[in-house]
């Protein structure tokens, strides 16, 4: 048995755009939908939705055979959460609030094992094939992908070096967070933020690496105009919401 191959890894250090979708209901069922659904790669967030292990690993499940690359956002940058989803076969990691250079090497160490790091080490996981992918414990960061977020003014602060630490693949924006940060609480729109998001675009290409950013469907092409690589332009639950409201007001009118 074979290492499966991430595709979404590949696509980025090729420079080719991604387009994603956000996933929050926390269901296997929409998770299996959005990967049939055409994107690039579909987000299976666990820091702000009530979404735990298992359920995560039924939607990783759900979406093998879809085109789209499922990305884990973990909860936080920590040693025993990394574990326990890369072991259940997330080969794409998204880490909130990583601001400075030492949480982003903490964050590659954590998802390599001994000696290049200190993930545990398991031998019959889903991600090893339950023990038939051949020399899976060598070969498993190869097709890993590591994307740290930066969403504070002191990560924006140290976006370069953090970008070129050996091992992170990408740097994600985290428009809400860093808006509130800056002063402009549940206004991301604000220009003053646009600013600092297209010279945080710039300085992680520099670095050689991916951008990416969650925007609405309106300004999913403005980020793709100032370099972002990996772009979700839409979620789950607001297509939900946007789509019930709307008929409901059709037929309610």
């Amino acid at each position: 048995m074979e290492l499966p191959v991430n595709k979404f890894k590949h696509a980025l250090k090729a420079g080719k755009p991604q387009i994603g979708i956000w996933s929050s209901l926390s269901s296997h069922i929409a998770a299996e939908i959005l990967a049939h659904s055409g994107v690039d790669w579909v987000l299976l967030d666990t820091e702000h939705s009530p979404n735990e292990l298992p359920m995560v690993q039924n939607q990783l499940h759900a979406m093998q055979g879809g085109a789209a690359t499922p990305i884990v956002r973990v909860p936080w940058n920590d040693m025993v959460m990394i574990k326990r989803y890369l072991d259940i076969g997330a080969q794409s990691l998204l880490l909130p609030y990583v601001q400075t250079v030492e949480e982003a090497k903490n964050a590659v160490a954590y998802t390599r094992y001994p000696q290049d790091g200190v993930r545990g080490v398991a031998g019959a996981t889903r991600a090893a094939g339950y023990g038939r992918t051949r020399d899976y414990l060598k070969q498993a960061h190869t097709e890993l992908c590591l994307l740290v977020q930066v969403e504070t003014r002191k990560a924006m602060a140290n976006i370069g070096a953090i970008a070129a630490v050996e091992g992170v693949d990408g740097v994600f924006i985290g428009p809400n967070d860093l808006a509130a940060d800056m002063g402009y609480l549940g206004n991301w729109q604000h220009p003053e933020v646009w600013k600092v998001m297209e010279g945080a675009a710039g300085k992680i290409r520099q670095a050689g690496k991916a951008p990416g950013i969650l925007v609405g469907e309106a300004d999913g092409q403005r980020c793709l105009d100032m370099g972002y690589l990996f772009v979700a332009v839409g979620a789950d639950v607001g297509m939900l919401v946007r789509g019930a409201d709307a008929l409901a007001a059709k037929f309610k009118a």
